[in-house]
């Protein structure tokens, strides 16, 4: 029986989906506050919280799975401010505010943050 695959395609490729992920994530953790779709900001949502979980744990091993999707400037970032700002929060550390469509083309637009 076929299953249905997680994740939203967002009208890319597979290759040009991760690329889009790892931009929209590294200017998530940059940032702190980006303003984009609906829909990708509902899949960085997913793709930053598994990365600021293993930011927690902070060893050398998490630090080089992380730097497998980020530059070295967000790897510390990561490490060092985010992940012990988490540190006794058991999950949800991002927030979505959703706001009104675009004016060019109607796309539902959201906002999307780190959790204080």
């Amino acid at each position: 029986m076929r299953k249905r695959k997680k994740g939203r395609k967002l009208s890319r490729k597979r290759n040009q989906r991760k690329a889009l992920l790892k931009i929209l994530a590294s200017a998530l953790i940059l940032k702190e506050k980006i303003k984009t779709t609906e829909a990708k900001a509902k899949e960085i949502s997913r793709f930053t919280e598994k990365q600021i979980s293993r930011a927690k744990i902070g060893n050398l091993a998490s630090r080089r799975l992380l730097s497998n999707f980020f530059s070295p400037q967000i790897v510390k970032k990561l490490v060092d401010e985010v992940g012990p700002r988490y540190k006794e929060r058991p999950g949800g550390y991002t927030r979505i505010i959703k706001l009104g469509p675009r004016k060019s083309d109607g796309a539902r637009m959201a906002i999307i943050e780190l959790v204080k």
